[in-house]
C-alpha cells in the first residue's frame, strides 16, 4: 500500500480531501481530519465539550465526543451516503480537539464555552460540536447569537426542556427557556420534534410530538421545520435521545416510543434549504451503549451536518 498513510489526523498536510487510515487503527479525530488549534482557513470546525455536570439522570456524556470521534472512522474515505460524494473534496474541515474544564468549578463552564465558541465563529468557521450534555448548548447558543442574531432553535430531542430556572442553574432542562427569556432564539421561528415528555410551558415554540412523529413521513417533517424557520439563521441541536432506545441504549435519559435513527437522519438530509449557522450533538454515554449503537448514530448525525454543508459549498 505504497500511496497510503496512517495517523492522518496528524500527518495531513491540509484540511480538505479524504484519509487512508484503516478503520481499524490509527489516530481518532473525528472522520479522520487534522486534530488543529488553527482555525485559519477552516471551513468548520468540529469542536468536544466533555461536560455532563449539569444532568439529571444517569451521568456519563463527558465520554460522548470521545465515543463518537471513535465511531466516526468508519466514515472516512468512502463517497458518505447519502451525499455520494467526498465530503471534503472542497470543504476544509479540522478537528480542534476537547473544550477545556475544571471539573472542580462547574459555575466557569459556562463562560469557558461560550469564549472559546466565539473565538471560533469569530474565525469564519462553522462549528459542528460534540457533547457532553445539553447543558452545553446554552453557552453554544450565546456565542451564536452573538454573531448572527436571534436564532431560530431547531432541536430533535424527548425533552423539552424548558423547566424554571433562576438564570444560574447548571441544568440541562432549562436552556431552552432561558433562550426564549433572554431572546436568544425566536420561540416563532422554532421547532422540537420528537417531544415525549411534558414540561410546564411550551414558551411558544412548536412542538412534533412523538408519536405523532410516527404518522409524518421525514420530507413532510423536514417541510414543517423549513416553512416554520423560514430564512432565519438556524442552529440545530440534536439530543441523541430524540431516538427510540432502540436505537440510542448510551443516553442518560431514554424515553421508549422514539423513532428510528434513519427516519431522524432522512429528516436532517432534507434541510438543506436551511440557513444553518451552528450545530450540535449531545447526550451520547457510550457506558450504556451496546456495540456503539448510540455512538454511530451521533457520528451519523454530526456527518450529515458535514454533508449539508458540503452540498451547499458545490451548489
Amino acid at each position: 500500500m505504497p500511496s497510503k498513510t496512517i495517523d492522518h489526523a496528524f500527518t495531513a498536510r491540509q484540511s480538505v480531501g479524504a484519509a487512508s487510515d484503516p478503520t481499524y487503527a490509527g489516530a481518532l479525530s473525528f472522520m479522520r481530519r487534522k486534530f488543529t488549534k488553527n482555525v485559519k482557513g477552516a471551513d468548520v470546525v468540529v469542536w468536544g465539550i466533555p461536560f455532563d455536570a449539569a444532568v439529571s439522570n444517569r451521568p456519563g456524556a463527558r465520554f460522548g465526543p470521545q465515543a463518537i470521534r471513535r465511531a466516526s472512522v468508519i466514515f472516512d474515505n468512502d463517497p458518505q451516503y447519502p451525499f455520494g460524494r467526498d465530503l471534503f473534496d472542497a470543504l476544509a474541515v479540522i478537528d480542534y480537539g476537547d473544550c477545556l474544564l475544571d471539573y472542580g468549578r462547574h459555575d466557569k463552564a459556562p463562560g469557558i464555552i461560550e469564549r472559546e465558541a466565539s473565538k471560533i465563529l469569530r474565525a469564519g468557521a462553522f462549528l459542528v460540536t460534540l457533547g457532553g450534555d445539553h447543558f452545553v448548548t446554552w453557552p453554544l447558543l450565546r456565542a451564536h447569537a452573538a454573531r448572527h442574531g436571534q436564532l431560530a432553535l431547531v432541536q430533535f430531542d424527548a425533552h423539552q426542556d424548558t423547566w424554571d430556572d433562576d438564570g444560574k442553574r447548571i441544568d440541562h432542562g432549562s436552556f431552552v427557556g432561558r433562550a426564549v427569556r433572554d431572546g436568544v432564539i425566536d420561540p416563532a421561528r422554532s421547532i422540537q420534534v420528537g417531544i415525549r415528555t411534558h414540561a410546564p410551558e411550551d414558551c411558544g415554540i412548536e412542538i412534533v410530538h412523538g408519536y405523532d412523529l410516527e404518522e409524518i413521513r421525514a420530507a413532510e417533517v423536514a417541510k414543517m421545520i423549513v416553512e416554520r424557520v423560514g430564512d432565519a439563521p438556524a442552529y440545530i441541536t440534536f439530543d441523541i435521545d430524540c431516538l427510540d432506545p432502540a436505537f440510542a441504549p448510551g443516553t442518560g435519559t431514554p424515553v421508549a416510543g422514539g423513532p428510528s435513527s434513519a427516519k431522524m437522519l432522512s429528516i436532517l438530509r432534507h434541510l438543506g434549504k436551511l440557513n444553518l449557522v451552528g450545530a450540535d450533538i449531545v447526550e451520547v454515554a457510550p457506558a450504556y451503549d451496546h456495540a456503539d449503537i448510540t455512538a454511530v448514530a451521533g457520528a451519523s448525525v454530526a456527518m450529515h451536518y458535514i454533508g449539508l454543508l458540503a452540498e451547499k459549498r458545490r451548489e
